[in-house]
């Protein structure tokens, strides 16, 4: 009896041994992959062609082949897809870092605009998507789908991939397009999940006015709540480190504290039912403004790379899954007529494309109409570009199609595998095609002269990471504030707003912000530090010099 115990006792423990075993195998070969994703990303660096994403997706779908046929058949993936872990854990540091390193006087210039396109546009997109599936859809035979199905299609499918967007464009090549383009699809991600929980949570069987008017303004709440939660978190993290002064003794403590409070903003968003998007954006925004000029020289270099680092690890990470991810068998076992799967993607890219142009031309009718200066206004050719870039669709589609899917708890569906192949397949489809020609398209319609390396990183030092929040980081702009026109009416402010925020604000954040929370020239006098000491050295060279001049 005691022996039979024994064997099975062993059988469990070898089982579990052999599993932990699989999984460390898994994650070597997923490591190694990564590594050759880089490595081949450098090597294609200045092809006009292929960008980072790209490479990543075809080494995905290359190794989801080769593991398809090792396994006879049977699975195409070394991990599980887990929503979880992309929401939780590879979009914070993608979307953090690239709000700390936003060129923030082009993306508050173009703040208007941005959260047309991001918001308003979306809704537009959302809506064009879910009609053109509602009629669609019901000529086809893969199941029955009801409102809420066609409004979360919507959703899903009215995200666009700023990660992608980001590697094709660039925010020295092209800075207007790089602020449209990149603080759209922030703000797209946000509007487009919150959208989607709200689709989740409502109930859409006894829809009305008053259930469309609580969405708005759960939406509005959503937003403005998020960007005070970032705000607070960034300026709490910048009085802290001001104020103790955490390199005097360690600089791994500030570097380490920095990197825990930007991700505590995400987590804090998302324990209180807020856009963590959002709310990290803007989190790192302000740390860029403030925080990142309260800690030593060391720890600004080391904060500026690892930041840099964890994103673009996290995005090789998520496109490298994509791509192995889009040979899923199960899915397409399920799915028993891949013809359908084609003929709902061929629809989706249509509405995709539909509901693109259904907004971006007329909003940029109405933001080159509240433009004053024509040099400010989108030109037909660049809103061209912009409808472009936007078409494609990556990782936030997949995870809100996966989630959908999860939380019906019904994934051997036929509706819902053609949804997950449909998902894929634009995915795909939209990331290599639309991204592979973007480039091109950029150089067909607004020529630019080439960026040499030197001038990528000159733009890429700490001092163009850090520009101020609503201003230029040039000293002239400062020097001819007193020089400023001062507007006599409401009117004459409108007509010349940029300059006159930006005057007020520079006012207002040199007055009352930077004594309190630090920044550019607030540098903290501590006993012992960097400052400390250097003005010691700077006196006593003084008085030395003081000293042989007498004598």
């Amino acid at each position: 009896m005691v022996a039979s115990q024994l064997a099975v006792v062993f059988s469990k423990l070898q089982t579990l041994f052999t599993s932990d075993h699989a999984s460390v195998v898994s994650l070597n070969l997923f490591v190694a992959l990564l590594c050759a994703c880089i490595v081949i990303g450098h090597l294609l660096e200045e092809n006009r062609w292929m960008n980072e994403s790209i490479t990543a997706l075809v080494i995905g779908l290359c190794t989801g082949v080769i593991i398809l046929w090792r396994s006879g058949g049977k699975s195409s993936r070394l991990l599980v897809f887990s929503e979880d872990l992309f929401f939780i854990y590879l979009l914070p540091p993608i979307i953090f870092n690239a709000g700390f390193k936003v060129k923030k006087k082009q993306f508050f210039r173009n703040f208007i605009t941005i959260m047309m396109f991001g918001a308003i546009g979306t809704l537009i997109s959302c809506t064009v998507i879910s009609l053109g599936a509602t009629y669609m859809f019901k000529e086809m035979d893969f199941g029955s789908l009801d409102i809420g199905d066609f409004l979360a299609i919507g959703a899903i499918f009215a995200a666009t991939d700023s990660v992608c967007t980001l590697q094709v464009l660039h925010q020295d090549e092209t800075p207007l397009l790089y602020s449209l383009v990149f603080g759209e699809g922030v703000v797209n991600d946000a509007t487009s999940i919150v959208l989607f929980n709200a689709i989740q949570s409502f109930d859409l069987s006894d829809i009305n006015f008053r259930i469309a008017l609580k969405s708005i303004g759960k939406f509005f709440y959503l937003f403005s709540a998020s960007t005070m939660l970032g705000v607070f978190v960034g300026l709490a993290s910048a009085y802290i480190i001001k104020m103790l002064y955490f390199g005097r003794h360690s600089t791994d403590r500030e570097f380490a504290l920095m990197m825990l409070m930007a991700y505590l903003s995400y987590i804090l968003a998302e324990l209180f039912y807020l856009s963590g998007i959002l709310t990290v954006f803007f989190c790192g925004i302000v740390m860029s403004h403030y925080t990142w000029h309260n800690v030593t020289e060391s720890s600004r270099v080391t904060t500026k790379h690892t930041f840099a680092t964890l994103s673009f690890v996290a995005e090789t990470f998520i496109f490298l899954y994509v791509g192995m991810d889009a040979l899923d068998i199960s899915t397409w076992r399920v799915n028993d007529r891949p013809r359908t799967s084609l003929m709902v993607s061929s629809i989706l890219l249509a509405l995709v494309m539909a509901g693109r142009a259904a907004f971006v031309f007329p909003l940029s009718y109405l933001a080159n109409l509240s433009n004053k200066s024509s040099s400010e206004n989108i030109s037909f050719r660049e809103q061209i570009i912009i409808w472009w870039a936007g078409l494609m669709r990556g990782a936030v589609s997949m995870a809100l199609a996966y989630k959908q899917v999860m939380e019906l708890g019904q994934t051997e569906l036929r509706k819902n595998a053609v949804m997950i192949t449909s998902t894929i397949t634009v995915v795909l489809f939209s990331t290599v095609v639309f991204g592979i020609m973007t480039k091109p398209l950029i150089r067909v319609l607004l020529p630019h002269p080439k960026i040499t390396t030197s001038m990528l990183s000159e733009a890429s030092t700490p001092k163009s990471s850090t520009m101020p929040f609503l201003g230029s980081a040039d000293n002239s702009f400062d020097d001819n504030l007193g020089a400023a026109h001062r507007p006599s009416s409401i009117r004459e402010l409108l007509a010349t707003p940029t300059h006159t925020v930006h005057r007020y604000w520079r006012k207002f954040d040199n007055a009352f912000m930077r004594p309190v929370f630090g920044g550019r020239g607030f540098v903290p006098f501590v006993p012992g530090s960097p400052t400390e000491r250097s003005e010691h050295n700077l006196l006593h060279k003084e008085s030395s010099e003081s000293d042989v001049c007498n004598f």
